[in-house]
């Protein structure tokens, strides 16, 4: 075992050889390699990367296990991964000798009865929504966090994301004296921002990707239906399980209905779904009852569905980060995965933007019914059009307002080649003189 020389409690051994765990990832690694330190930490590190145990081995490792007071108060943007985060500590937690109290907080369950069991009994271990959370322990003041050595923020990018930050800030001030470690998929200014307003000097972590875990790889609609060009990808593949990503739930609905209609066996997941009917989902998924899961973006953040292959974007998601995060449902824990997603000629911008971000995709398209890699899509130096000489003056004698508008680099553009083609008259007029 590649973990011996951490020292790890017996229970805590068992709990991951019962796991599988051969190693530790490279996330986890360096949060343990951190925790002596005793500094705050902010990691970024991708889904499937083994996040939530980054946190939950140390936790468990200092716990007293005989303490009567909230030791470590852990916050998930929703409720599937707050359940997820909470059966994975209860997992540790079962292989303990000693009994370790573990609590779950989030929407849809009884207000009154968790208000009236904590002012009787308080959990070692507090998971939950932000909000849920702010309720019970500031707001009804029942739920005692204050005594926390621990605060841990999963998710971080979702839970802003979500609206939570006034939650987040209000949590944060009651645990100023803990030990504080943010997760994040990314780390945008605004995340930085908020962490440095309670993280001071953190250790940071920035786990980068192996790019080589997954494929992507993109193909052009050429004016075909999506649904004709799914169906022929779905006739070249076999994959454990798939994921099929919409941006509504009545596009899902839509294709989750053309789908079984062509025989196929098709689990759903959106946002109207109840908390039960998300947990048969699940369910069905580690059950095997279906190769094919067609999802909005409740399914691209942080929940871990077992076993995904591949993942296909029928329509490509409206923010680029959602792009990462649903591809971040293949490839986990550095197995492989591979990514389709359909795109138009209007998505040219959109696909530069993802390229910037490091994805080098391939091309590809169908001829008779087979995958042939494609090599119609120019670049964008190529498909930009180098300015002339008069659209240069005339860009001069046109300046950027102050105050831009929603079309006004359409408009300014249109007015630098108007000026521009009278340039070009009036230089041809001088040229006949």
């Amino acid at each position: 075992m590649k973990f011996d020389n951490y020292g790890f409690k017996d229970y805590i051994v068992q709990a991951m050889l019962d796991l599988k765990f051969k190693s530790l990832t490279p996330v986890q690694k360096e949060v343990l390699n951190s925790i002596k330190s005793n500094r705050n930490i902010l990691a970024k590190s991708k889904t499937g990367s083994g996040k939530t145990h980054a946190f939950l081995i140390p936790i468990f490792q200092e716990l007293e296990e005989d303490g009567t007071n909230v030791f470590a108060t852990i916050l998930s943007p929703t409720k599937e991964l707050a359940m997820q985060t909470y059966k994975m500590a209860q997992h540790l937690a079962s292989f303990s000798s000693k009994r370790i109290t573990i609590k779950l907080f989030c929407g849809g369950t009884d207000r009154q009865k968790e208000i009236a069991s904590l002012k009787s009994m308080t959990p070692q271990i507090v998971i939950g929504t932000p909000g849920k959370i702010k309720d019970l322990a500031i707001t009804e003041n029942v739920l005692k966090i204050y005594t926390s050595k621990y605060f841990i923020v999963d998710e971080m990018d979702m839970a802003l994301d979500g609206g939570y930050e006034d939650s987040l800030d209000d949590i944060a001030k009651v645990l100023s004296t803990s030990r504080m470690m943010f997760f994040s998929a990314t780390m945008e200014d605004r995340i930085q921002h908020f962490a440095r307003k309670y993280l001071n000097a953190p250790i940071l972590i920035d786990i980068p990707e192996d790019k080589g875990t997954i494929e992507h790889i993109w193909i052009p609609l050429k004016h075909k239906e999506r649904i004709d060009i799914l169906l022929k990808l779905m006739h070249t593949l076999q994959p454990y399980l798939s994921i099929i990503f919409a941006n509504t739930k009545e596009k899902v609905t839509e294709i989750a209905n053309r789908l079984t209609a062509e025989g196929y066996f098709i689990g759903i997941l959106h946002g109207d779904l109840s908390v039960r009917e998300r947990k048969r989902v699940f369910q069905d998924c580690k059950a095997l009852k279906y190769q094919y899961l067609v999802a909005t973006d409740l399914a691209a953040r942080g929940i871990d569905i077992e076993g995904v292959t591949h993942i296909i974007n029928y329509e490509l998601p409206f923010n680029y980060e959602f792009y990462i995060h649903r591809s971040g449902r293949t490839g986990r824990m550095y197995k492989e995965g591979i990514v389709y997603s359909f795109y138009e000629d209007v998505d040219d911008a959109y696909l530069d933007n993802l390229s910037k971000k490091g994805i080098q995709p391939k091309y590809f398209e169908f001829k008779n019914e087979e995958l042939i890699p494609y090599k119609g899509r120019a670049t964008r130096a190529q498909r930009v059009k180098p300015k002339s000489d008069y659209q240069k003056e005339a860009s001069k004698f046109i300046p950027k307002p102050q105050k831009v508008k929603p079309g006004y680099k359409k408009k300014r553009q249109a007015q630098i080649n108007e000026l521009a083609e009278r340039l070009k008259r009036n230089a041809k007029k001088k040229k006949r003189r």
